[in-house]
């Protein structure tokens, strides 16, 4: 009787193993590989510091991160909304693999693995790299920590705006460009993430481009500028349409990030152009939002590795590309302690002197207002705010009403001069502003090692067309820093000496 249940009951159990096993064992199965393929959330990391500054995350690929082979696509598929051939037509730097390829990804962007894509947007990099030639036929050197003087970043948002908004992006043109790029989509890849992904892409620049309606109505900032503290307002959703027009056309320098630690010890130094914060991994944690961070997704233990780099990274000297006459600089020595060592430090490796850091009133220092105007007190009050609720909340950001004095490192790589980069050379600069060129181009990496700045005369440079800056518009005056304790009433001889000194910083 045993042997009849058993024989009965048998089949029973293995219909149940196998309705189990379809039920749930299946759909189980595929449940861990969907979450294996979707769940990751990998960058990709760099042993050496100086690479992971270049190409390492900050976090932003989460919420703003472009689909890899998106990202290599829009070039092609959007040729007409960029000035040249691909990115690097907007001043972007490649370099070399090591068998003479060039990399798939410019410096300044990361990759990460997240959500089953890889994505890519730009990191710190991007505003701090850039390159320098010796003559027009040499090959450019790539330099960490300098201004991107090449780089155009509002022609890089308008791009992906404009692209964006034409019929082409979608699907229909973008998956037969990644095909023709080499671009091996698996099925899944293919007929599901990537149609979704471009959907996705698509609303969500568009959702961006409306925001930033204003970017479109502004002047060009030009290659190595960018209007910071508008697009900040942004993210508080400042009614933009409404705000004072003062506000607006407030372009600046991307700046220098070397020897940070100077300016943090022994004392903290006010820092950006106008000194409204004493902070640096503040600071740090702000220009982070640039990058397309935000408070749940900055990725603090990257940003920390590049915090690291810059504290000690120093600029590469004039010398390494250029002669300097040493026994005319040596003239220049007490030329510069007279009238600029109080300000500026007492040479590009120290720091001291009675105002170096301190912010000088603009009726004072006399250069363009509009930076200083876009960052007002009530920006200051929001950006209080973020990062509420964790223990880096901002508490130093504050409205000052001039300029802060900035340290020289390197300042042979931080042209153009002044705030909003309006004066091409050190030479340029020692003349009164009446002097000084009215209009100029911007975005050449030839460097004039005689008047020491980016060779400025020129309307083409490696067949790409130059900004013309025209210093009468709105934000780019290029007055102020003038008179007898500037410099600009000392001799011909004397300015060149002065000059030869300043190349050894």
């Amino acid at each position: 009787m045993n042997d009849d249940l058993q024989t009965a009951t048998s089949p029973w159990k293995r219909r149940f193993f196998v309705l189990f096993f379809l039920a749930v064992g299946i759909p189980g199965f595929i449940g861990l590989l969907l979450a294996k393929r979707f769940g990751e959330d990998v960058p990709v990391d760099y042993a050496s510091p100086a690479e992971h500054f270049k190409y390492g995350s900050t976090g932003g690929e989460h919420e703003m991160g472009f689909p890899y082979w998106i990202w290599r696509a829009l070039p092609e598929v959007c040729p007409q909304y960029l000035p040249g051939k691909g990115y690097r037509s907007l001043g972007m730097v490649y370099e070399k693999n090591p068998d003479g390829s060039e990399r798939d990804l410019p410096v300044g962007t990361s990759k990460r693995r997240y959500q089953g894509i890889d994505r890519v947007f730009v990191n710190c990099a991007v505003c701090h790299v850039s390159t320098v030639r010796t003559a027009a036929d040499r090959e450019p050197t790539v330099v960490l920590g300098m201004p991107a003087a090449t780089f155009d970043m509002k022609a890089f948002e308008t791009f992906f705006f404009r692209c964006a908004a034409d019929p082409k992006f979608s699907k229909e043109y973008i998956l037969p460009e990644i095909e023709r790029q080499g671009g091996e989509l698996d099925l899944l890849d293919r007929y599901l993430v990537y149609p979704v992904a471009i959907a996705i892409m698509r609303d969500r620049v568009l959702a961006l481009a409306g925001r930033f309606d204003w970017v479109f109505k502004q002047r060009d900032w030009g290659p190595g500028r960018v209007d910071t503290f508008n697009s900040a307002k942004v993210i508080f959703n400042f009614p933009m349409a409404h705000l004072d027009p003062r506000e607006f056309d407030a372009p600046a320098d991307f700046p220098s990030i070397w020897r940070q630690r100077q300016r943090k010890e022994p004392k903290e130094m006010q820092l950006h152009w106008d000194g409204n914060n004493t902070t640096v991994e503040e600071r740090n944690k702000s220009a982070a939002f640039g990058t397309g961070t935000t408070p749940p997704t900055i990725d603090l233990g990257r940003i920390k590795r590049v915090e690291a780099w810059i504290m000690d990274a120093e600029p590469p000297p004039f010398s390494q590309f250029f002669s300097v006459d040493l026994s005319l600089a040596a003239k220049g020595a007490p030329l510069y302690q007279a009238y600029c060592a109080a300000c500026h430090g007492a040479s590009g490796r120290d720091f001291t002197g009675e105002h170096v850091g301190q912010v000088v009133p603009l009726t004072k220092i006399g250069t363009d207002r509009r930076r200083l105007d876009s960052y007002t007190y009530t920006l200051a009050v929001n950006q209080a705010t973020l990062y509420a609720g964790y223990p880096w909340r901002f508490t130093h950001f504050q409205k000052t009403h001039g300029y802060a004095n900035m340290p020289l490192d390197g300042l042979w790589l931080r042209a153009p001069y002044l705030h909003n980069g309006s004066v091409p050379s050190l030479r340029d600069l020692l003349e009164p502003a009446a002097k000084r060129p009215k209009a100029f181009y911007r975005g050449n990496d030839v460097y004039d090692p005689v008047k020491v700045g980016f060779v400025s005369d020129k309307a083409q440079a490696n067949g790409k067309k130059l900004f013309l800056l025209d210093t009468a518009q709105p934000g780019n005056g290029n007055g102020g820093h003038e008179g007898k304790s500037y410099g600009t009433e000392l001799t011909p001889a004397e300015k060149t000496a002065l000059v030869e000194y300043l190349k050894t910083f």
